[in-house]
């Protein structure tokens, strides 16, 4: 992996962060990231960070990948959620069948691929690979993209599902399903489109078939990935670092449109609001929260990596830890703008102004299952004192 390579793209995104940040509330407006604005993203090379060198990507460390999007999200929320969601998936599909792999990008590198991974659809096996039939929620980016991996059951030739459901993730080009338009109406994170998919008996091949349990106990790295410390982490963990990756630069970005707004605020006694000590108190407090949160996820990026680096898989014990690393680190710093936003004053109540924008685009990103805390402290409780836990919260 090279370093030069994630100091190229921090590079790129300090180029062109004047334009993302500006354009920050006409994805908002929009309901997705304009064209222009995806390309300003592609050209940063964030979404081939994880992405293999042998398929035209960086292949740096999740911990470069974890600092890059928090740098597009501190500039525009949507466009750094995007990044993160759309960046992790070449980290999956480099693990994939080589076949997948040469037609996601055997012609451009840059291809995009959207997901979610929720297994709401049917898929019926026939000769050489499945009849798929669903629809999905949340395909964040998805305009921008050209592929798309999505969650679904393989059942049998009657549509039954077995007690232990097959779950797979299918792969499917742009023309093989629907995006359905006006289907994004939220509070939070408007900008990332992340609208509804549907796929009406699309014939997916065996090879863009991927079985959840391969990918999630690692036999997907063994077969295509040996001796890749990138590809030996955990999916689940990897995945929910990319969310919070997201979740902790919106927190940056909302610290600092905090700082603009108030440096020079006057408020209703005509005073200078910044000069208030509950204010500067505040400031700190928060400022100081947001760093630990940033720090504590980037050094559990280099921790898991340096521990696959060994050869050996996490324990779950060790999974269960860095998980409960991640959901602290992003309750922390959206905890630290919520106590921000109480001393902003009503005028920071105006759609106008940036910060209301990046408060609700915080919480939002907060009602991800990868940052819902409490399954997971449970589990990591339940593990710490030797009991059984429940181990679907690894995904």
């Amino acid at each position: 992996m090279s370093t030069l390579s994630s100091v190229s793209v921090q590079h790129q995104i300090s180029q062109v962060a004047d334009r993302l940040r500006d354009s920050a509330g006409e994805a908002e407006l929009a309901g997705r990231l304009a064209p222009e604005v995806a390309d300003l993203v592609k050209g940063t090379g964030v979404v081939r960070m994880l992405q293999s060198c042998d398929n035209g990507g960086l292949e740096t460390s999740l911990e470069e990948f974890s600092a890059a999007v928090m740098q597009i999200a501190a500039l525009n929320p949507a466009a750094g959620w995007v990044a993160g969601v759309v960046g992790v998936h070449p980290w999956e599909l480099s693990q994939a069948d080589p076949r997948l792999q040469a037609e996601l990008w055997g012609t451009d590198p840059d291809t995009w691929i959207a997901s979610p991974y929720a297994p709401t659809g049917r898929a019926v096996p026939v000769d050489g690979g499945y009849r798929l039939t669903g629809r999905w929620q949340f395909s964040s980016g998805t305009d921008n993209c050209q592929w798309v991996v999505i969650g679904g059951v393989a059942t049998d030739a009657e549509g039954n599902a077995g007690e232990v459901p097959d779950v797979r993730h299918f792969v499917l080009p742009r023309a093989d399903y629907r995006i359905v338009e006006d289907s994004w109406n939220v509070i939070g994170l408007k900008g990332t489109g992340s609208k509804d998919l549907v796929v009406t008996d699309a014939f997916v091949p065996e090879h863009r078939a991927i079985g959840a349990a391969a990918l999630i106990g690692g036999g997907l790295t063994e077969r295509n990935r040996p001796g890749h410390p990138l590809y030996a982490m955990p999916f689940g963990v990897v995945f929910s670092y990319a969310i919070a990756s997201a979740t902790l630069g919106i927190t940056q970005g909302a610290l600092r449109e905090f700082t603009d707004y108030t440096r020079n605020r006057i408020g209703a006694m005509g005073d200078r609001v910044a000069g208030n000590p509950f204010q500067q108190a505040a400031l700190a407090e928060a400022s100081a929260d947001i760093r630990a949160s940033r720090l504590q996820l980037l050094d559990g990026a280099r921790r898991m990596q340096e521990i696959a680096a060994t050869g050996r898989r996490l324990t779950e014990s060790e999974r269960l830890e860095f998980r409960t690393d991640q959901v602290r680190a992003s309750r922390r710093a959206v905890d630290a703008v919520d106590r921000l936003f109480t001393f902003a004053g009503g005028g920071s109540l105006r759609l106008e102004q940036p910060f209301q924008r990046y408060w609700r685009d915080a919480h939002a990103a907060m009602n991800h299952v990868c940052n819902i805390a409490e399954a997971i402290y449970q589990g990591y409780g339940q593990d710490t004192f030797g009991l059984e836990h429940d181990r679907s919260i690894f995904y």
